[in-house]
């Protein structure tokens, strides 16, 4: 089956910037590539696999393109619900504007990240390991990390325009091994084929791939993602941290880029600096302080608020003053 549908510019409130919400590292899943005009990723619809390909001129009045690709015939309605849901297309941005400019320390915000929305899970299982990957790893390498374990250890989909992985499920990676062979009884001749290994230390998780299979043990035996869905932002939170090898900013993380919880205010480094400078006089926050500040601060609009300011530092400049 293949069809080509718009999704009309009524249909979802405010700008939509594809590149700058693809490209902006949130850990639902990596990048979609980017092929010509089109940027290309595979997705589930009632399980059935889909590629989609998705164009659209930045915070123009024009529709959103879209090409849809599976085996199984799947109704257009529900793929555009869900290209909907994964590219925060339901979310009000003009009211979020409007949070913003009440803040004059928020309102510059807008400029440089307009358009930019919330880039949801496709599988909630693939955000929690993207998540656990992501700490204190660059964007680039989480992405490359997390590609290398769909290759090796998800299933595979041929379109005609190219081969997808699907993310493997919580049983196949529990019962993945971390070294397929002990590297220092190896030949140097082994050696040379290690990124050929199907192990999770090839996929270059590093030091992380014994939280990837307790995480994905408690998944698959114990936490039921899906009824985190259903959970408020406080139990919700007190459950993700459950997981091996999560704690409260990859939790936040996982809440607000695989749940959509409005009120996840994720806190690293960065952040707090950000945070700091503009609130704080530039002095030093505890990380628990600076969430409190975050979600009693920006309420609802928390996850949000901290997207933007990030890529605002990164984009004003400010984040080369933080550094020094």
């Amino acid at each position: 089956m293949k069809t080509r549908f718009k999704i009309e510019p009524h249909e979802f409130k405010g700008p939509f910037d594809i590149e700058l919400t693809i490209g902006s590292g949130q850990t639902s899943q990596p990048a979609w590539e980017k092929k010509g005009k089109y940027f290309q990723g595979l997705i589930f619809v009632e399980n059935n696999a889909c590629l989609v390909k998705i164009a659209h001129t930045p915070n123009t009045d024009d529709p959103i393109d879209i090409i849809a690709e599976s085996k199984e015939e799947i109704e257009k309605e529900q793929i555009k619900a869900k290209i909907m849901e994964i590219f925060g297309l339901n979310d009000d941005l003009p009211k979020l504007y409007d949070f913003l400019r009440n803040d004059p320390k928020l309102e510059p915000t807008i400029d440089f990240c307009e358009g930019l929305r919330l880039f949801k899970a496709n599988n909630l299982f693939e955000s929690v390991v993207c998540s656990i990957t992501s700490a204190h790893n660059s964007i680039k390498q989480w992405n490359k990390a997390i590609n290398l374990l769909k290759e090796k250890f998800g299933d595979e989909y041929k379109f005609s325009s190219g081969t997808f992985y699907s993310f493997p499920s919580p049983q196949i990676l529990a019962n993945a091994p971390e070294h397929e062979f002990d590297e220092e009884e190896c030949s140097p001749e082994l050696l040379k084929t290690r990124a050929s290994w199907k192990d999770l230390r090839s996929c270059r998780v590093g030091y992380r791939s014994k939280y990837i299979i307790k995480a994905s043990e408690m998944v698959q035996n114990e936490i039921d993602l899906q009824k985190i869905s259903k959970m408020d932002y406080e139990t919700a939170f007190d459950t993700i941290l459950k997981i091996p090898g999560v704690g409260p900013k990859v939790g936040d993380c996982i809440l607000l880029y695989g749940y959509g919880f409005g009120k996840a205010f994720p806190v690293d480094i960065w952040i707090s600096r950000i945070v700091s400078s503009l609130y704080f006089d530039g002095k030093n926050v505890t990380n628990p302080k600076m969430r409190k500040f975050g979600i009693e601060r920006f309420g609802n609009y928390a996850g949000y608020t901290q997207l933007y300011l990030f890529h605002y530092a990164r984009k004003s400049g400010l984040m080369k003053t933080l550094k020094k």
